[in-house]
């Protein structure tokens, strides 16, 4: 049968449902127990065995066989599945006020996929299955289309994307995960919250992207007639509540960057931000480990993962090293010998490094140094401190290594996922650093930032000495999930839309 012609039959189903004065849309249903519960109260029941005690449950039919004037069914609530044992003469004897040979009609109009409200007591088969003998039903949702095949599941990853509602029903993993990643930022929040960090929530819709370099989305508001982006980061915001008075406070919210879409990347993703006045980036890292550190143990009840076939050791204290030691000791180049950026590209050259002819100073050589080279290589949890100036317009200078900044990133099995400065508060220095990034933007870098005049106000009246820290949410979920991709993370991914008269997207890279 086509899948139009199966909604057809349903369609008729759930009419013959409504003729028997059953509603295929049902209001409400009293639900006692779920799954799991009943499968852990009754673990020690013998089989053959029955217990008198009632139970109310409610979930989607997963599988279902009728023989003659008995029946087996699973029935999937969000806890776990259970067995349902449907005996003629029972189930005939329970809804005979409701209505008449309910068991042939069950037969008749129930199917994989709809949704089953139940009542009835507990029993383990002869076989060992535990299972809720019914007594009454009834169908709360009429499916109209079918589940995938149960031997090949949902197997299509652009459509497991795309109907995520379907990837949870059949692949039980896919809740986990989800449920991991609340647990996770529950944990988070509590972690700070705890030490007396307030979340404070600040716009999305921004007059000035600004907190990163990255290319903005923008849009339009038509009452006040002006071009807004959706922000790229809450950095900016955040630092104006600690120039009001706050001293520990962050946000965990969504962030837009209109970017590439890869496994590691989503235009739309979840990241938080913290900031502490009177602290640097030695106290946030001391904060990222433990933040990480906690929550991992809570969620997962150990420091020793596995992600993607590596071991991953995250018993702190982490590694601390420098990008310049990083990259010496990786290539044999030492950039604090170089003299002059072509002195620097030629170097860069000869170790195998491509693309230098498009970096214009030492500092961004020696990133796009680590970045080729070094980077991927960091699969234990890595501190990679003090970063050049040209990278970090928001961060505060080095104190004892000009050119430099107080910086450093979190990187785990080979990929960002935490972000520190010790952040600028020289109002004059942020004014020229912003303004040089805005000479990079009329000069078509799409990823510079403009020059916030609001936000240097605010540092003119004063903001104390701050740590500040950015940890890519969806990417802390990959790792303690074992996702190998971020959309694996996020429950609704962006995705290109679907072509008309088209069931696959051929062209939706499953990364």
């Amino acid at each position: 049968m086509s899948e139009e012609d199966i909604r057809a039959t349903r369609l008729e189903k759930a009419e013959q449902l409504k003729q028997l004065g059953m509603n295929p849309y049902a209001y409400r249903w009293e639900i006692t127990h779920h799954t799991e519960q009943l499968q852990a109260q009754f673990v020690d029941l013998p089989s053959s065995e029955e217990v008198n005690i009632d139970v109310a449950i409610a979930g989607r039919i997963m599988t279902r066989r009728f023989m003659g004037k008995l029946a087996f069914a699973t029935l999937q609530d969000e806890t776990g599945k259970i067995q349902l044992y449907l005996d003629k003469q029972a189930v005939d004897d329970g809804m005979g006020e409701i209505i008449p040979n309910a068991f042939k009609s069950l037969d008749k109009l129930m199917d994989i996929g709809d949704i089953l409200g139940v009542k009835g007591t507990i029993k383990r088969t002869q076989k060992g299955e535990l299972s809720v003998y019914v007594k009454e039903f009834a169908i709360l949702t009429k499916s109209l289309l079918p589940l995938p095949d149960k031997w090949h599941g949902l197997t299509d990853v652009a459509k497991r994307y795309r109907q995520r509602y379907i990837d949870l029903i059949v692949n039980p993993e896919v809740q986990q995960t989800f449920r991991r990643r609340a647990k996770i930022t529950a944990g988070i929040r509590r972690y700070l919250e705890e030490r007396d960090f307030l979340e404070i929530e600040t716009p999305v819709l921004q007059a000035e992207a600004g907190g990163a370099d990255a290319r903005p989305f923008v849009t339009y508001h038509n009452t006040l007639d002006i071009q807004l982006y959706l922000r790229i980061a809450t950095e900016l915001h955040l630092k104006r509540l600690i120039v009001g008075g706050f001293e520990k406070v962050f946000e965990m919210g969504r962030i837009f960057r209109n970017e590439g879409i890869s496994t590691r990347h989503n235009p739309e993703f979840t990241s938080i931000e913290i900031y502490q006045a009177y602290a640097d980036y030695d106290d946030m890292m001391n904060l990222t480990e433990g933040i990480i550190t906690t929550v991992a143990q809570d969620v997962l009840g150990t420091l020793k993962i596995n992600y993607q076939g590596q071991d991953i050791d995250l018993t702190p204290p982490w590694r601390r090293v420098t990008m310049h030691d990083l990259v010496k000791d990786a290539t044999g180049l030492d950039f604090t010998t170089f003299s002059t950026v072509e002195e620097a590209k030629t170097a860069c050259k000869n170790a195998g490094i491509p693309d230098v002819d498009e970096h214009t100073s030492i500092g961004k050589l020696l990133v796009l140094a680590f970045e080729e080279k070094v980077e991927t290589t960091l699969i234990q949890p890595t501190f990679v401190i003090d970063y050049p100036v040209e990278n970090s317009p928001l961060a505060k200078p080095h104190r004892s290594k000009p050119g430099l900044v107080e910086r450093f990133e979190l990187f785990i099995v080979g990929r960002e996922t935490g972000n520190s400065f010790s952040e600028l508060t020289d109002p004059i220095d942020q004014r020229q650093r912003l303004e040089a990034q805005a000479a990079r933007k009329a000069e078509g870098d799409l990823e510079a930032q403009g020059v916030d005049e609001d936000f240097i106000t605010a540092l003119e009246y004063g903001m104390p000495p701050t740590g500040g820290l950015g940890i890519g949410i969806d990417r802390l979920v990959m790792l303690l999930t074992d996702c190998a991709s971020i959309k694996d993370a996020i429950a609704f991914p962006l995705l290109k839309p679907e072509k008309p008269d088209s069931d696959q997207i051929s062209s939706e890279s499953p990364e």
